[in-house]
């Protein structure tokens, strides 16, 4: 039955991926992205089905084996263009360091501004970072580990989504730049959406990913408890 239940909750997340991919396609808007239209897909199948979010680790267990060569295979573009970051790494890095800290306060002073809980501000402050690493850093600054998974996955689906489309409405069309936004602000969704825009925009948004996920990590549990009073 458990079997079973994996190959039926496999097929329906491939084809609810492969359907927005082609509906994308047709119709592109922020709001047809694949990430966002795929995951309310399966969401409302899933429900329509009667099968439990825990039926799903089968598929989940699947999908996550294959991300980690998929996210090493992030190396080869890198390695490609390492000449470019190489000529760019002054500018490359204080962008991620700015776009982190930027983040960071905006994100805490508007919490903390709305008058929100100390829990919640401490949660919502990782939400750039990837979901692995946000939710060991909100164990150490008191915050809910499942709010900041939620929050991660918000931030990088929204960042996915409306990033691109809001580069080129700035006239943004610089491929580093591209990169850097999309790895520093949506972490790996952002990634996989920079991937689809070019081998270079792949290799900056992994690199950013990783600088921005190394900074957050280090500089949240030391501002937090100082803005937080």
């Amino acid at each position: 039955m458990d079997k079973a239940i994996t190959v039926y909750t496999l097929i329906i997340t491939v084809g609810a991926y492969i359907g927005s991919v082609f509906l994308n396609k047709r119709v592109s808007s922020p709001f047809t992205h694949p990430v966002f239209v795929s995951t309310s897909l399966i969401i409302f199948v899933l429900i329509l089905s009667n099968v439990h979010y825990k039926d799903y680790e089968g598929t989940k267990d699947m999908l996550s084996f294959f991300l980690g060569p998929a996210t090493v295979g992030i190396a080869v573009p890198l390695y490609q263009n390492r000449s470019i970051l190489f000529r760019n790494i002054i500018p490359s890095f204080a962008g991620v360091i700015a776009g982190s800290m930027v983040s960071i306060t905006a994100t805490v002073l508007m919490l903390k501004g709305l008058h929100l809980s100390s829990e919640l501000i401490r949660s919502m402050s990782l939400k750039t970072i990837t979901t692995p690493m946000a939710v060991e850093v909100a164990s150490i600054i008191h915050g809910d580990t499942i709010l900041t998974a939620v929050f991660v996955v918000i931030t990088g689906m929204l960042g996915a989504m409306t990033g691109p489309w809001i580069m080129n409405k700035m006239g943004i069309h610089n491929p580093l730049s591209r990169g850097l936004a999309l790895g520093v602000q949506a972490h790996g969704i952002g990634t996989a959406q920079a991937a689809l825009e070019g081998r270079l925009q792949a290799a900056i948004a992994g690199v950013a990913m990783g600088v921005n996920g190394i900074f957050v990590s280090i500089m949240v549990p030391i501002i937090i408890p100082w803005i937080i009073k």
